[in-house]
């Protein structure tokens, strides 16, 4: 997964995640021949990373993934990291990253996890909002259904790029 050097996201280029359009929205992505998606959440700990690991394993590289949050958290959520292993995802190497203008304008699309954080917002972006519970502090049965409908989302956004999923 990649992600963008910039400044940090200053508030007064911000939106509420209240103001993003639902998660039935359909996706519209720029000319490019690879899309790109930025999952967004306040730590980019959990339900970012486990979609954009989800993203990234179903489409095999043919879109390009980020995520990121307005305050990173010091490392992704060890339950979040046990869970995706058990669906034979490897997310032990991922870390936080800050959230960017550059990375919100490089994307195609721009997806808040339900958590309240905010995106500047930019013409000709797709802005979706996913209300998902947070696996913030719980265990891991907590967290595999939050992982499973993680994994029905990115599975119904990739059949909305365009991109049939390789698995």
């Amino acid at each position: 997964m990649s992600e963008s050097a910039s400044e940090p996201v200053p508030e007064s280029e911000s939106e509420s995640e209240s103001e993003s359009e639902s998660e039935s929205s359909s996706v519209t992505v720029s000319g490019s021949s690879k899309p790109s998606v930025l999952f967004v959440c306040v730590h980019n700990a959990g339900r970012s990373q486990m979609a954009a690991a989800y993203l990234t394993h179903l489409s095999e590289g043919r879109v390009e993934v980020r995520s990121a949050g307005s305050v990173p958290a010091d490392a992704v959520n060890p339950a979040a990291v046990a869970a995706m292993a058990e669906a034979g995802i490897d997310m032990s190497a991922e870390t936080p990253k800050t959230l960017t203008v550059d990375a919100v304008r490089a994307s195609d699309v721009v997806i808040t996890m339900g958590c309240g954080d905010t995106c500047p917002v930019f013409p000709g972006k797709t802005y979706l909002d996913w209300s998902l519970d947070d696996p913030a502090g719980r265990g891991i049965d907590a967290v595999r259904p939050i992982r499973d409908e993680i994994e029905r989302r990115v599975r119904g956004l990739l059949a909305d790029l365009g991109v049939p999923p390789c698995f």
